[in-house]
């Protein structure tokens, strides 16, 4: 598998194998790069951005996002859970939209506020 890291600018090319049950990483120039790949190749998560329905006609959609990494394999069934959402009420930044969606542990929280 090829990967371009994205721990930091550099942006290494990795190329991440399984060989004999053992994972290896080339193209690393730091140990977050081997981290990175290693974690991508066998568990990818992904910090969703989106937004979320409101009931003002001035701000009909609130930009939100999670406030930690889901499992990629989760992207859509959050995003369904965020789609059912329609805010009823003003919120801030910060303020937690969808607590522990879907049991990750990850809350979606607004990235804006509704003045």
């Amino acid at each position: 598998m090829d990967l371009t890291c994205i721990v930091c600018p550099v942006g290494c090319a990795l190329k991440v194998e399984k060989r004999d049950g053992e994972w290896t990483v080339s193209g690393n120039t730091c140990k977050k790069g081997m981290d990175f790949a290693i974690a991508e190749a066998t568990h990818p998560t992904r910090t969703l951005c989106t937004t979320v329905k409101t009931a003002f006609s001035e701000k009909p959609r609130l930009p939100v996002r999670t406030d930690g990494e889901i499992p990629l394999g989760m992207i859509y069934d959050v995003m369904g859970a965020i789609n059912g959402v329609e805010l009823k009420e003003r919120v801030y930044i910060g303020d937690v939209i969808i607590p522990d969606v879907l049991g990750t542990g990850v809350d979606v929280i607004a990235t804006a506020n509704m003045q």
